[in-house]
């Protein structure tokens, strides 16, 4: 593949992201990856390595000093100052970006006063602007992925936990994502209902060739799904490989998540 081909493959690129929390403290440290179209990376390590602070900075729910990150080749967001306050232009530009980045998080988040189509539809009926009828329709679709079309009528309540997750997850596909990212979506849930969300994230990577970053502490779903693992210890990516290669290796930091 030439090296243009690669660059039309390329969704994300993070370069050197640096994010100190007030206090000074740093959580991440300079951070560099890159996401092909399709790939599947799913991160790993310890709970208070960063992993989730790092996807929250991807879609700007949380705010980094340094580095940069580009979506689709266009730089998306860089680091600002730790009291730089956005401006109107700013705030718009980090709202477009979230039209384009999918985020499943560990709570589902659902409106508990309507119904599951309408969940779904909110965010191509007023974020995307479809007209109501296409709304409605993009959300059956999602919903049909996910496995509930015959739950579009249910209040969330009605729901069990898994089924809740996946329609945060339908939610998250309805917007057509250049990029999803799963924030530990099972951690909440039971092993039965985990094999049911997870069973969703499969089909996802296998049926529909999404591109994703998943952060899990599910070694043998890490293991099924992932094209690359990343193992993070103290905001800094310490591994980085194929499931093989990371299962494989004697790093410490490896061999101690592993056997715990």
């Amino acid at each position: 593949m030439t090296s243009s081909a690669i660059d039309e493959q390329v969704v994300l690129e993070v370069q050197g992201l640096t994010k100190r929390w007030a206090n000074g403290q740093q959580v991440l440290n300079g951070i560099d990856l890159t996401v092909t179209k399709a790939d599947v990376f799913v991160i790993l390590g310890s709970n208070g390595s960063g992993k989730s602070t790092f996807l929250r900075c991807l879609n700007l729910l949380e705010d980094y000093q340094e580095g940069r990150v580009l979506l689709g080749g266009e730089e998306v967001s860089r680091g600002r100052p730790a009291d730089h306050v956005p401006n109107k232009g700013e705030q718009t530009a980090a709202t477009r970006l979230r039209r384009r980045i999918g985020m499943v998080f560990q709570q589902f988040n659902l409106f508990p006063h309507v119904d599951v189509l309408r969940n779904v539809m909110m965010g191509p009926l007023h974020v995307l602007k479809q007209p109501r009828a296409q709304a409605a329709e993009t959300a059956r679709a999602a919903l049909n992925k996910v496995g509930l079309a015959d739950r579009a009528d249910c209040l969330p309540g009605e729901l069990s936990g898994g089924q809740q997750q996946r329609v945060a997850i339908a939610r998250a596909i309805a917007m057509s994502p250049e990029l999803m990212l799963f924030d530990e979506p099972t951690s909440a849930l039971d092993p039965v209902l985990r094999r049911e969300v997870f069973g969703v994230i499969r089909d996802l990577v296998f049926r529909d060739g999404n591109t994703m970053l998943l952060v899990t502490h599910d070694l043998d779903f890490a293991r099924e799904v992932a094209d690359r693992i990343i193992f993070m210890d103290a905001g800094r990516i310490a591994l980085s490989g194929t499931p093989d290669e990371i299962f494989a290796s004697d790093h410490p930091l490896v061999r101690r998540f592993v056997s715990s």
